[in-house]
This record gives structure tokens, C-alpha cells and sequence, in this order.
């Protein structure tokens, strides 16, 4: 329902500022990038009424930027996790190139969303309820600095965060000033981000859904809801596992349920297609795993036999990545087994698999993060061969 703010081409530097505290680019060597254009878009929502005042609500927004050399033909629509925005993708907190200036080198267009209530999408206090916040410990323990912690079994591996992780650090210190506040409510973050990613590709046209954490769960609907628009979704650590989420304790039991269900569709907050169909979660027959897959990792909860099929899921390639160090290392898997059992086609790397080792949950900004893009390009030329035609998309 809203249109496009467009800038025309240009030739600029990437976003090669300065590392925090220096004078000098982090990546001073790399060319310029050319961008043809580039500009946003506020896609989704509704007017609503919030104490006598009509209001916007669920809307998301979207920057994007076009390559002079677009050899792909569909964009990459980056959408951030809990506690983030966009800036997860447009650069990382030394000052180095991010996964959404790599991506551009290699001939795609990306759109670099803030969901609903985050970043540019304004948060609307009496419709959306109140907000969470992510307190320092929290963020150290899971995202920076989680090898000072014994919080699960993978933790002291992480070796990638460009700094201490903690607090006067210049490079934590940009980091922790990037947090902002979210939704309580899981299920009405997913249904409002959903819904707008939604509309977004019904504006855009066919994409490659590029999802983090806690927006995995919006990945899977918006997939179900569009399989002929979404050509691929990479879910980088997608929120999870199954149904139930895992709470770390210490040693030697390390995971514990929560004891509800966060995702009670399987994968999501909200429904999905599965057949034979169902009208209501409750009607998913699942059971826990006996014993789980090796002794650092999480038993899975699954489908009983025979499984109910995701059948737009089927349709789409699927790509889960998954660190060395992080918390989602020791169920993960349950996510990808899941999905397999659905019927769904994934595609699991396991970067320590691969010899990419040390890596946290927030890969897209640390030391090696444009080893692991590049990771994701070589499986999406796979996955989806361009032939090297060009494709502008709805947006000119």
C-alpha cells in the first residue's frame, strides 16, 4: 500500500568507515561498490486506532540497493533477529564490510529489512504491548563473549568476535549501542513481520529470503504462504528447536525445555500448510526423542509416523547454517530433521564441518564473516542458476 523512495545510480565506497577508536578503513583495499540505485520501502500494515488516533501498524521497513552489475535475478531480502535491525547486515561494529555489501559484489540485489516495531518501523506502545529489552549479561553470555561462560557445551570454542565481548571494549561498546528493543508477545512479532514480509515480496516479486534467529520463524510462513515467490530461504542459526525452546543450565544436563510452546506449528509461532491438513496445532502428533544424536546435543522433538508433509515448504531450497560455539549448535540439527521429515528439501552445513571453526550466533559480524558468505553464495549458484541474466524486479 506504500511505494518506494528510489535514489539514482551511483558509484560509492562501501561502508568502509573508520573502526571504532581509528582513522583507518577496515577493508581500505576493496573497490568501490557501484550501486544503480538504491533507496526503501514501508511495506505491509494497516490503519488502526490506538486511544483515538489512527496509527500505521505492522509495518515493516526495507532498504534496498540495486548493483550496476546485477548478474542475479532475484534480490536477497536480509531480515534480522531479537534485539537487532538491519545494520546485523549493512556492516559490523569494527567497521568492516557485512554480508549485505558482499552479496552486492557478487551481482545481487538486497533489501535489508527492520521488522515490525524495530529500527525504522515505528513501535506502536498500545497496540503492540509491552517491550523486552537485552541486558548486558544476556548479550555477552550469547552473543560476544559466551567463552567466558559455562552456559553449554559448545560456548568456550567461540574464538570470532572481533574483540573482548565485553563492556569498554570500542568494538562491544558499538554493538551493545545497536540493541533495541522488541515485542514480547513471540506470536504477534511473527504475525505482523510475516504478514509484511508478504507484502513486501508481493511488491518486489520473487526473492531469496535470508533469515537470523529469531526471524527464522518468519521465514518458514512467509516460504509457505509464497513458495512460488520465495526462490530459496537461508536460515542462518533459525529460531528453534521444534516446538519447544531450550533452556541452558550447567552440566553435565546442559538443555532443559521451556514449558511452553514457542512454535507450536513446528517450526512457527502461526500456521503452516502441512497434509493432511490441520485446523488447530494441537492436532500435530509429535513425540520426544529417546536418546539424543551425540552427548552435546539436545534431543529433538518430532512428528510421529507417518509424518504430516509441509507441502510449500517442498518447494522451496533450504540452507541451515550453523556455528561451531553457538547456542543453537546443540539443537539445530532438530530444526533440519525436522523439515526433512515434512518432506522438506534442506541443505545442512555445519561450518566446523566445513573447517570454519570458532564462530558464535552473530557470524554475520565477526572475523570471518564474508568466509561464511561466501559459504552461502557457492550453495545458492547451486541451488539457483542464473545463467547471468539480469532481473530488475518490480521495484524500477
Amino acid at each position: 500500500m506504500m511505494g518506494f523512495a528510489i535514489r539514482g545510480a551511483a558509484s560509492r565506497q562501501s561502508r568502509d568507515s573508520a573502526a571504532p577508536g581509528g582513522t583507518q578503513p577496515a577493508s581500505g583495499k576493496t573497490a568501490p561498490l557501484q550501486i544503480a540505485r538504491e533507496g526503501y520501502v514501508f511495506a505491509g500494515g494497516k490503519y488502526s486506532t490506538a486511544k483515538d488516533t489512527k496509527v500505521m501498524s505492522g509495518q515493516i521497513y526495507a532498504e534496498f540497493q540495486y548493483p550496476v552489475h546485477q548478474t542475479h535475478p532475484y534480490p536477497i531480502v536480509f531480515i534480522h533477529g531479537g534485539g537487532q535491525t538491519g545494520t546485523n547486515f549493512t556492516g559490523t561494529p569494527d567497521g568492516r564490510d557485512g554480508w549485505a555489501q558482499f552479496f552486492l559484489r557478487q551481482g545481487f540485489a538486497v533489501y535489508v529489512v527492520d521488522q515490525a516495531g524495530r529500527g525504522r518501523s515505528a513501535y506502536l506502545n498500545n497496540l503492540y504491548g509491552p517491550q523486552t529489552t537485552s541486558n548486558l549479561d544476556f548479550v555477552q553470555q550469547r552473543f560476544t563473549a559466551s567463552e567466558n561462560y559455562n552456559l553449554w557445551p559448545q560456548a568456550h570454542l567461540h574464538t570470532q568476535w572481533p574483540g573482548k565481548g565485553t563492556p569498554g571494549d570500542p568494538v562491544f561498546d558499538q554493538f551493545y549501542a545497536a540493541q533495541v528493543p522488541g515485542m514480547v508477545s513471540f506470536p504477534l512479532q511473527m504475525e505482523l513481520s510475516s504478514d509484511a514480509i508478504v507484502a513486501l515480496l508481493d511488491k518486489i516479486g520473487p526473492a531469496i529470503l535470508l533469515t537470523h534467529s529469531q526471524s527464522g520463524a518468519i521465514g518458514w510462513p512467509v516460504a509457505d504462504a509464497r513458495p512460488d515467490q520465495v526462490k530459496a530461504v537461508i536460515a542462518i542459526e533459525p529460531s528453534g528447536p521444534p516446538f519447544y525452546s531450550v533452556e541452558n543450565i550447567s552440566g553435565p544436563e546442559w538443555f532443559k525445555d521451556a514449558a511452553d510452546q514457542q512454535r507450536p506449528w513446528g517450526v512457527s509461532a502461526g500456521p503452516l500448510t502441512y497434509s493432511p491438513p490441520v485446523s488447530a496445532a494441537s492436532e500435530l502428533s509429535i513425540v520426544r526423542q529417546d536418546q539424543s544424536d551425540g552427548p552435546d546435543l539436545s534431543r529433538c522433538w518430532l512428528q510421529k509416523s507417518p509424518a504430516r508433509q509441509l507441502t510449500n515448504l517442498q518447494k522451496v531450497p533450504i540452507l541451515v547454517v550453523t556455528s561451531e560455539a553457538s547456542f543453537h549448535t546443540a539443537y539445530d540439527h532438530c530444526t533440519v530433521k525436522y523439515l526433512q521429515q515434512a518432506g522438506a528439501h534442506v541443505t545442512f552445513i555445519k561450518l566446523a564441518e566445513i573447517g570454519i571453526h570458532g564462530n558464535g550466533h552473530m557470524m554475520m559480524l565477526e572475523k570471518n564473516n564474508l568466509e561464511i558468505a561466501a559459504v552461502m553464495a557457492r550453495w545458492l549458484e547451486k541451488a539457483l542458476p542464473s545463467g547471468g541474466n539480469s532481473a530488475r524486479g518490480k521495484a524500477d
